[in-house]
C-alpha cells in the first residue's frame, strides 16, 4: 500500500521548480508518493525534470488529469476525437517521463461537458474506440489507466462504478482499470461496500476524497465501510488524497469552493495522512 497527496490542492502546474520544497515537506510527513496533474499544454520535458527531482527525494508519482472540450473522446466530429487521442498520448508521455506507472482521471470524456440528456450507445462507442488506441499506447510505456467515474453534476458518461467496470470490460485492455474516488461514490453509490464489492480487482486508484472536499475523516462519507470493502477485496494500490482549496483560482471556481473547509493546507495534509494509515492499520495489520 502506497499513500500520496494530489498536488491540485496547491498548483494545476506541478512542474515550477518553486514548488519543490513543498515536495520536500510531503516526504518528511511520510507521504510515500505525489500525484502530478497534467493539465492544459502539456510539456514532456517538464514532468521528466520534475520526475527527477522526485525521484531524488525518494517521492514515487501518479498522474492525473482530464479531457478539455475541444479534446472530447465522445464527440460526434471525427477531429474532436482525433485531437483527444493526440492529446491523450501527450498526457501518456509527459506521465512516463515523469517515471508514473499510472494514469487517474475521467479520460474518457470531457469534463463539464453536457447534451441535456444521458449517455447514448453511440457516445459510448466513440469513446471506446479512443480509449482502446490509449490503452495500447499506454501499454507501450508501461502506464495504467484509472478511469475515474465522477457525479453526474461534472460528467453524465460514467456516474457509477456498476458502469465504469462494464466499460472497462469492454475495453478489454489489462493495463485499464477503475478509478475510486470516494466524493463521487459519496453523491452516487448507494453502498460503497457494494459498489467496490461488485467492482473488485479492477480498482486500479483511490482517490481519498472528502465530501466537502476538505479534510479526509472529518465528513460525512462512509469511511468504515469504504476501507472494510477495499481490504476485503484485496486491494493494494495507492490511497490518494484528494482535495481543493483556494490557492488555485480555476479550480475554485471549478470544483465551487467558496469557503474554508480547513485550517491550512499543510495540516490537510498531515490529518489526512494520519487518517489514512491509521484506518488502513486496522484492517491490514
Amino acid at each position: 500500500m502506497k499513500f500520496g497527496m494530489n498536488l491540485f490542492l496547491w498548483t494545476d502546474d506541478p512542474t515550477d521548480a518553486a514548488h519543490l520544497p513543498l515536495y520536500e515537506s510531503l516526504g518528511k510527513m511520510g507521504f510515500d508518493g505525489v500525484e502530478l496533474p497534467v493539465m492544459g499544454q502539456v510539456d514532456v520535458h517538464a514532468y521528466q525534470g520534475i520526475g527527477e527531482r522526485l525521484e531524488a527525494m525518494g517521492l514515487d508519482r501518479t498522474c492525473v488529469t482530464a479531457c478539455p472540450s475541444a479534446a472530447d473522446p465522445i464527440s460526434p466530429d471525427a477531429a474532436v476525437r482525433k485531437a483527444a487521442v493526440e492529446h491523450l498520448h501527450q498526457v501518456v508521455d509527459a506521465c512516463a517521463a515523469s517515471g508514473s506507472r499510472l494514469l487517474g482521471g475521467p479520460l474518457y470524456a470531457a469534463i463539464g461537458e453536457f447534451s441535456g440528456a444521458g449517455p447514448t450507445s453511440e457516445e459510448w462507442k466513440r469513446s471506446i474506440d479512443v480509449m482502446r488506441d490509449v490503452a495500447d499506447y499506454a501499454a507501450q510505456q508501461d502506464v495504467t489507466l484509472a478511469l475515474e467515474f465522477l457525479n453526474r453534476f461534472e460528467i453524465y458518461l460514467l456516474n457509477c462504478a456498476a458502469d465504469t467496470k462494464r466499460y472497462v470490460d469492454e475495453v478489454g485492455a489489462p493495463n485499464v482499470g477503475v478509478h475510486y474516488d470516494t466524493f463521487h461514490a459519496h453523491i452516487e453509490e448507494k453502498s460503497p461496500a457494494a459498489a467496490i464489492g461488485s467492482t473488485g480487482a479492477a480498482i486500479r486508484h483511490v482517490h481519498v476524497s472528502e465530501n466537502d472536499r476538505g479534510t479526509p475523516g472529518q465528513g460525512q462519507v462512509s469511511w468504515d465501510e469504504t476501507f472494510d470493502a477495499l481490504a476485503a477485496s484485496g486491494y493494494d494500490g495507492w490511497f490518494t488524497i484528494e482535495a481543493f482549496g483556494g490557492l488555485v483560482s480555476s479550480l475554485a471556481a471549478a470544483t465551487k469552493i467558496w469557503r474554508p473547509m480547513f485550517a491550512s493546507e499543510q495540516q490537510l495534509a498531515r490529518d489526512g495522512l494520519t487518517f489514512m494509515k491509521r484506518e488502513w492499520s486496522k484492517r491490514a495489520g
